[in-house]
Parts: C-alpha cells; structure tokens; sequence
C-alpha cells in the first residue's frame, strides 16, 4: 500500500521524490487552512476574553468544575470553543504518521534523492557510511539548521505572546514545542526532515498572516 502510493504521488511529480513531498507537504497545509483560520480566531476570541477570564479565575479558582463550565460558557457566547486552537496541530498527526511510515519504509524510497542523499538515510547512517566531513553530512546539516532556524522563531513568536496571567509551567513549555522539529529532524530520515521543514515554516509564515488577517 505505501509502496503504491509512493509511486503514484512521485508519479504525479515527475519522478521527483523530493518535489512529491513538498508539493505533498504544501497540499495538506492547504487542506487543513480552514482549521488554522480557526486557531486565528480562537486566539483573537481569547485575547479579547482576556479580561473576564481573570475574572473567572479569580472568582471559581478554587472551584475548578464549576471555573470549567463558567469558561465553556463564555467561549460558547463567543462561538469559538477554549480547544479550537489545538484542532490544526491534532489533524496533521495523520499526515505526520503517514510520512514517518513512508520515510522508515524499506522499499518506498528507494533509489530516491535530494542533492544526491539518499531520502530514506537517517543523520547516523550519513555519518557511519559517509563520514562527517562530506556532501551528503552537508545537506542533513543545512535542513536541520533552517529547521531550527524557523523553531527559533516561532519560539520567540509564543514567548511574545505569552502573558503573565497564564500559569508559569505553560509559559516555560510552550516556547519549547517548535524545537521537537529539529529533534525529529535530527533523527529521522531525511524524506521526514524536509516534510518538517516545509510545514513548520508554513506554521509560522501562514500565522503571522493570519493574526494580521483574521479579526
């Protein structure tokens, strides 16, 4: 199954393995575009109930069902929900399996490359089989490089949005989610770093449109 559906997405590219992912990773990102325009306004919902949400909080905090369903209600008279902004990060994890089982897969990728690097060769079997100094190292380093390039900032991007009314383990957690790219990067195969690369920098370009965009 994944054998033939490798050969068909990479069929639909040219034969170009590595332009199939992109164009595969851009698809999804578009696919999932209604979700994310979502999160857009969730976040401006609860920017804007910023206000009576510490109110809430400082009302019920010692009741945490009834400060629940206060704040369930809230967002349900402004239409949005306190869990819309996670929809778009859970929906790609379907999509993150499927590339993860086509990446590991022993034979999907086979014989296919970037810049000459084989795409189903992890950063070790680089390392073992070409030794540090060489031009397949080379290209595993630059997309782990641009990947935490753009983990850098998106997490300067969170840390700006962060406010001190929301609980300090949050705050220190959250600037820290875009580096778990650049650890998967770094450990999987090279098909899955350029997936990770495409869609984190599609993250951060396609929310700060949307947070200018989206009212």
């Amino acid at each position: 199954m994944i054998d033939s559906l490798v050969t068909f997405v990479v069929g639909m590219s040219g034969g170009h393995a590595a332009l199939a992912i992109v164009l595969f990773t851009l698809a999804v990102r578009v696919l999932l575009l209604p979700l994310s325009v979502r999160q857009a306004r969730s976040a401006k919902v609860k920017e804007r109930l910023a206000p009576e949400l510490r109110r809430l909080q400082k009302r019920f905090g010692r009741d945490p069902q009834r400060l629940s369903k206060e704040v369930s209600a809230l967002y349900a008279r402004e239409g949005s929900s306190p869990f819309a902004g996670i929809l778009p990060g859970l929906a790609q994890l379907p999509f993150l399996w499927l590339m993860y089982q086509v990446a590991t897969h022993p034979t999907a990728l086979a014989g296919q490359q970037l810049l000459g690097v084989p795409l189903g060769q992890q950063v070790a079997g680089v390392v073992a089989n070409y030794g540090l100094i060489s031009w397949p190292f080379s290209v595993f380093a630059v997309i782990i490089a641009l990947v935490a390039l753009v983990a850098w900032l998106s997490s300067r991007k969170i840390r700006a949005t962060l406010t001190e009314e929301q609980p300090e383990t949050l705050r220190k957690i959250m600037p820290l989610l875009p580096w778990g790219s650049v650890v998967a990067a770094a450990m999987l195969p090279l098909a899955a770093g350029l997936y990770l690369l495409v869609s984190t920098a599609w993250t951060f370009g396609e929310r700060a449109v949307l947070a200018a965009r989206v009212g």
